[in-house]
């Protein structure tokens, strides 16, 4: 662009130059170039702007070499303004090409230098990793305290990060780089050895002759202490034991971010494990109960959960409900058959009503209430069924209704 300047402002002065030869040329000459002027300039008019600036300057040519100067030596001028001004804007496009790859080349050499760039959690807890650079964007995953991963990316204050089977961004506030990432690394990762053979002998000391102490399958890692040549030592259930080299891999772990598919998957995996530990609860308790407690013991523990909180005459109407049933020939005929009738009664299918009869806890009202309706007593009629009341037809009874 420079160039081009430099050449616009000698253009005026090789101008001077060449009316100054033009005047020292001979009357016929000088009347000659000016009747080729006027016709140029008459032509000119009607034509385009880049045809009249390129007749004006071939007319200096013209006149130069009319004064006896070789006409390369003027070839820049002949050239035409329009076309020197269109060279110049080739010119600057070709720069502007040139300063956009520039850039390009160095914003993706910055982009080269960083990835792979290791970086760690700046977080107490955990922060989110995002499907793009932005607080709304879908979450992709967690990265909790103490975990890392590598740059792949970066614009706009968002890192886009890898960790382990998550790729995602996170806004760099909540990262450490350089070298504070390198510091919390080293005293959070560990060195660790992955057998790569199918038997690998952990031996007691650095000999092929050594005692062993355990074997490691393929695939089995261990934490490694430290690399000494073509033995490894390794922390192998607190005791230093000894792997050769060329059966392990030794790398330095840090860890991973979670998924958000396999934080679903860990959850329901927990629920599941929770409900079934819950489950084989309540079986031993309700083994307990049924080979210790009586019939009576076990109403009673119902008639507290379903109406501890009811009046006295509440907690007949719940075991005269049950008593109907042991009756009715639609139901099992004993209670405890009634009770723990599959979707029947809920406090008899979470175990509230064994706590209650292991822990001696049940109230006197509803002991005596059972034992009464054991005896014949109801206050229902043939009721069945019960349950809160929500205005369906039946016997209301405190806050219940009977039907």
């Amino acid at each position: 662009m420079k160039a081009n300047c430099k050449k616009w402002k000698c253009l005026p002065f090789i101008m001077a130059a060449a009316l100054a030869f033009t005047s020292l040329s001979m009357d016929a000459e000088a009347a000659g170039s000016k009747k080729t002027i006027t016709a140029d300039k008459t032509s000119s008019e009607q034509n385009t702007t880049l045809d009249k600036m390129n007749s004006e300057v071939t007319i200096v040519g013209d006149t130069v070499a009319a004064s006896g100067l070789g006409r390369n030596d003027w070839s820049y001028t002949t050239a035409g303004a329009a076309e020197v001004l269109e060279a110049a804007v080739v010119m600057e496009t070709e720069e502007m090409i040139a300063l956009t790859r520039s850039r390009a080349a160095s914003e993706k050499k910055k982009d080269d230098e960083n990835k792979g760039t290791l970086v760690m959690a700046k977080v107490n807890q955990s922060v989110n990793m995002r499907q793009e650079a932005d607080q709304d964007a879908e979450k992709v995953g967690v990265l909790y305290k103490d975990c890392g991963g590598e740059v792949v990316t970066q614009k706009d204050g968002w890192t886009k990060v890898q960790s382990g089977e998550v790729t995602g961004w996170i806004k760099d506030e909540y990262l450490y780089f350089g070298n504070e990432a390198k510091e919390i690394a080293k005293d959070v990762g560990m060195l660790t050895a992955y057998s790569e053979t199918e038997t690998l002998r952990v031996r007691k000391d650095t000999s092929l002759d050594a005692g062993v102490l355990g074997l490691l399958a393929n695939g089995e890692a261990v934490e490694a202490i430290e690399e000494q040549g073509e033995w490894v030592s390794v922390n192998y259930e607190g005791t230093t034991g000894y792997v050769s080299a060329q059966y392990v891999k030794v790398v330095f772990d840090i860890d991973k971010a979670e998924s958000m598919a396999s934080i679903k998957a860990r959850e329901e995996a927990e629920k599941a494990r929770a409900a079934a530990e819950a489950e084989q609860r309540r079986k031993v308790q309700k083994e307990a109960v049924l080979a210790t407690a009586s019939e009576a013991d076990i109403l009673a523990a119902l008639i507290q959960c379903e109406a501890g909180g009811e009046s006295y005459e509440g907690q007949v109407a719940v075991g005269s409900v049950v008593m109907n049933r042991v009756r009715s020939g639609g139901y099992p005929n004993t209670i405890t058959d009634v009770i723990y009738a599959s979707g029947q009664f809920v406090p008899a299918s979470k175990g509230k009503m064994e706590s209650l009869i292991l822990n001696g806890n049940i109230k006197a009202s509803c002991v005596q209430a059972a034992n009464e309706v054991i005896n014949g007593a109801c206050n229902v009629g043939d009721a069945l069924h019960f349950r809160r009341n929500n205005g369906r037809d039946g016997l209301v009874i405190g806050n219940h209704v009977f039907y």
